[in-house]
């Protein structure tokens, strides 16, 4: 696993730090999600859990208050209890706050509704966070909070990229976060790499960001982001 930030920006502290699958070598999270199938698709989400949990705990990851943000398969899941035991039992061994812990998934494959829908419900009765990763860029969108608003949204990159000079992005972004602060869900901003870009999103009132302006990815450690306070403008 590597780790990377996810900044409050108003504090200037770690929110928390996502799981991101890596080789053994550090190899690209391609390269090992392409050898993943559906006979072993289940396996592989859980045995994600398990690293994930026992890295953040070895590095001290909750010490500070940061949380721990972890992908999951929607379509590896038959069935949320059943399938989140051992998740909890690795917590319960490791020490890992319960209430530290938020999954996430991704949109970009067609998910039953009804399915993916009981997962987070379930989730969300155990303490956990849920979050959908790469809004605006998968299949539910919309359609899906309308059935259930989760804690955290994040916005896919594709949105923020080149934001500073491109008025329809920035109005869609806009629109966005004020439509996630009226439902009470928290947005995270990933893919930020330009000040431009961040400086467009503080603007919009966008107070969590991600991405390799403030830090790459660390391989099995924790990243420390670079200070992003806003450049006063008579500097």
């Amino acid at each position: 696993m590597a780790f990377q930030p996810i900044v409050d920006l108003e504090t200037g502290k770690v929110f928390a730090h996502e799981a991101l699958v890596r080789g053994p070598n550090g190899e690209g999270a391609g390269t090992i999600l392409s050898a993943v199938d559906q006979t072993t698709r289940y396996a592989f989400d859980q045995q994600c859990r398990i690293k994930a949990i026992e890295l953040a705990t070895q590095l001290d990851m909750a010490a500070d208050g940061a949380r721990l943000s972890i992908n999951f398969m929607p379509n590896a899941v038959y069935e949320p209890r059943a399938c989140i035991r051992l998740t909890l039992e690795t917590a319960m061994r490791t020490g890992f706050p319960l209430d530290r812990i938020i999954f996430e998934f991704t949109e970009n494959e067609v998910l039953n509704t009804d399915h993916i829908l009981n997962i987070l419900r379930t989730y969300r009765t155990m303490g956990f966070k849920t979050a959908i990763d790469d809004f605006g860029a998968g299949h539910a969108g919309l359609s899906l909070l309308t059935h259930f608003q989760p804690d955290i949204v994040k916005l896919d990159m594709d949105l923020i990229r080149g934001i500073g000079t491109d008025k329809v992005r920035r109005a869609i972004v806009n629109h966005i976060v004020r439509m996630m602060d009226d439902l009470g869900i928290l947005t995270i901003s990933e893919g930020v790499e330009t000040r431009d870009e961040l400086s467009v999103l503080r603007d919009l009132g966008v107070r969590h960001v991600q991405g390799y302006l403030l830090a790459k990815p660390a391989f099995e450690a924790l990243a420390t982001p670079i200070s992003m306070a806003p450049v006063r403008q008579d500097a």
